[in-house]
């Protein structure tokens, strides 16, 4: 009896401490990225406005989680590995209609995948980092991106 009684605390330990381990990562849908407004910022070096994102407070509780999301993947450059998560086809105007900056990711691959094709549905996980500052970036970055399934 004295035995047990000093594994049981041993196993609730054990059990804390893989649940911090083994967390699963938070899944989100494009519609809880539309919790973003936009205004126009004039760009000396582009001679152009552009727009700053604000992010709201739904979205930013999400900035350098490990999140799942599921959309269209869109090859933008395949010999740098640049590629888009789309919440639209590329087949269908993925940035038309009511599309805009808040309906696309940037996927930064932890990996490389060879077999990725326009369109193609996947479910990725990896860390979500908002970018506000950096016009060279989408305004959502996916980074150590890894596919959960297609």
């Amino acid at each position: 009896m004295i035995g047990k009684l000093k594994i049981l605390p041993m196993l609730a330990l054990f059990a804390v401490l893989f649940s911090f381990t083994a967390s699963e990562p938070i899944k989100i849908t494009w519609e809880m990225l539309k919790d973003v407004n936009f205004s126009d910022k004039w760009s000396d070096e582009f001679q152009a406005y552009y727009a700053v994102p604000t992010f709201g407070n739904n979205i930013k509780r999400f900035d350098g989680k490990e999140i799942q999301i599921r959309g269209y993947i869109i090859p933008i450059d395949i010999v740098e590995g640049y590629y888009v998560l789309s919440a639209n086809p590329y087949s269908q105007c993925f940035f038309c209609g009511q599309a805009g900056p808040e309906s696309v990711m940037e996927v930064q691959m932890k990996k490389e995948y060879t077999d990725l094709r326009i369109d193609q549905i996947i479910t990725y996980k990896g860390k979500l980092r908002l970018n506000r500052d950096d016009i060279y970036q989408l305004n959502y970055i996916l980074e150590d991106a890894e596919i959960v399934s297609r």
